[in-house]
């Protein structure tokens, strides 16, 4: 590799509109990525979930679509690259070095330079410990050992050669430098996305599936900036307010429900346990003390657990997403803590997945969505 490090002027140029498609792809919240991969996508998730299917199943679709996407920006960037700077694949190391050492950057380029030293955000924490100036050393394990298996490579496949081009003349030569280099970048890129889909499709999806569960069960969405009615609406917590709870349901005088929301599976229980107990009873809206209900829903409970029974003693539910048609479970409670009548609560299975179809259609999806 050049001792130099190439100009950094000349790699923006080259970078610039890749590093644009990635900051878009990595944008995996709001109403960009509802944009993005849209409505009728989201729509089916949410039904999903409503019938007790599993987020990660059900999103794993668009987990593919936004990886194969970034792997495509990825392929022109290389390509791009190539048809600029002279060994633009064994130089990308030292630009991307040079880059993160400049700090402050932007998260799109941040992560691009992380993949193109074949490393992660936790594996620059994990590794180097946060520390830029030992990427010098870093990159140079890193290069010699790709150095390795490239020379490896073509002693056991032999040469490889050929040429890439895309629409419009831009033009790279293909051999075992450029496509090691850049399969490392996408595998470090790979790691990255599925690590932070978790938590991404997770604060998306807890405020989709509550604010369309409100809305088929007959409450109004009401918008931080309006006057409340203080009957049959509700609202959605929002980042940019104290948390206090996912959503707060109010009935009619008096009466109202906070929910709390999370896809937590049954080896969380302390987690699930600290959602029942932090909330108070009582609360003042308006001129009144309201009584509130307290309804955790997640998405399963272990077999052994005493979470229930524990938030029975509390006079709060615990209601597990896991369950068939679990938003049933969440009539019948509507009906024994608000005095609320729903068809829902008595509907059959059957009746139940007609129903939640048919409403999901009408559901404005788009309003419980954090910009």
């Amino acid at each position: 590799m050049s001792s130099e490090i190439p100009n950094l002027e000349q790699y923006a140029s080259v970078s610039a509109f890749a590093t644009d498609d990635i900051d878009d792809l990595l944008q995996a919240k709001g109403i960009d990525f509802f944009r993005r991969v849209g409505v009728d996508a989201v729509r089916e998730v949410v039904f999903n979930i409503l019938i007790g299917k599993n987020l990660r199943d059900s999103t794993e679709f668009l987990t593919r679509r936004r990886l194969t996407a970034l792997n495509a920006a990825m392929i022109v960037l290389f390509m791009e690259g190539a048809s600029k700077i002279e060994n633009f694949p064994e130089e990308l190391s030292a630009i991307a070095t040079a880059s993160l050492q400049r700090g402050r950057l932007p998260k799109s380029e941040r992560w691009l330079s992380y993949w193109s030293l074949g490393l992660t955000h936790k594996g620059f924490q994990n590794v180097l410990r946060d520390e830029a100036q030992d990427l010098d050393a870093y990159r140079d394990k890193y290069v010699e050992a790709c150095q390795e298996i490239i020379a490896a490579s073509e002693r056991t496949y032999g040469r490889l050669q050929g040429s890439i081009e895309l629409d419009g003349g831009t033009k790279a030569n293909l051999d075992w430098a450029f496509l090691l280099y850049l399969l490392s970048s996408i595998g470090a890129q790979t790691l990255t996305i599925r690590g932070s889909e978790k938590s991404t499709y997770g604060k998306l999806f807890e405020g989709l599936v509550l604010g369309a569960l409100l809305h088929i069960l007959g409450f109004n969405l009401v918008p931080p900036d309006r006057p409340r009615q203080f009957r049959r609406e509700f609202w959605l917590s929002s980042r940019r307010q104290r948390r206090e709870s996912d959503a707060t349901l109010l009935y009619e005088r008096g009466k109202g429900v906070r929910f709390d929301i999370g896809f937590i599976g049954r080896g969380n229980p302390e987690i699930t346990l600290d959602k029942v107990s932090r909330f108070e009873r009582q609360m003042e809206f308006g001129r009144s003390r309201w009584y509130m209900a307290t309804i955790v829903i997640v998405d399963r409970i272990g077999a052994d657990s005493r979470i229930v029974d524990l938030a029975r003693e509390i006079d709060a539910t615990v209601i597990q997403m896991s369950g068939s048609f679990w938003p049933r479970q969440v009539a019948q409670e509507f009906k024994r803590v608000l005095g609320f009548e729903h068809p829902l609560a008595e509907m059959s299975d059957q009746e139940v997945f007609h129903h939640l179809k048919h409403e999901i259609e009408n559901v404005p999806l788009e309003d419980f969505v954090n910009e």
